[in-house]
């Protein structure tokens, strides 16, 4: 299996306040414009820093959001950890092959432009999403 790591994913209470502190503290910038991902119900939104992982963080996009009850189990923090690889689904199969557990299969992810993304479990409380695109939804610039 090719993947490598792509990007840390935080799950938050509000992107403008994590992202606010993420970027004062660590040298961040905004990447992406906040995007709603309707199928998750979540807002995402990436931050970049030249020669690091981008850090992507999400919020819930309503109160029926699944993204809910991992805030009021686990608090804000690590939510899942991004692999970019070759073709995800083929990727996915390959880690199902070994035990882990698919979580969400293979969709488009509206953060990144529709490309497919797919989400499983490795246990030891490692989710992982799997994605094959650089493409991220941009921020509207003049």
């Amino acid at each position: 299996m090719n993947a490598d790591l792509d990007h840390i994913c935080l799950a938050v209470r509000s992107i403008e306040k994590a992202a606010d502190k993420i970027c004062q503290h660590l040298g961040y910038r905004i990447r992406t414009q906040k995007v709603l991902n309707t199928r998750q119900d979540v807002y995402v939104q990436f931050l970049e820093k030249q020669g690091s992982l981008d850090f992507k963080l999400i919020m819930p996009g309503s109160l029926k959001s699944p993204l809910i009850p991992f805030l009021k189990k686990n608090g804000e923090g690590l939510h899942h950890v991004g692999f970019k690889t070759d073709d995800v689904t083929k990727t996915l199969n390959e880690v199902k092959e070994k035990g882990a557990i698919s979580t969400l299969p293979p969709e488009p992810g509206e953060a990144f432009c529709n490309e497919l993304i797919a989400f499983t479990y490795l246990g030891n409380g490692l989710n992982v999403e799997f994605i094959d695109t650089d493409k991220r939804v941009l921020i509207d610039k003049p």
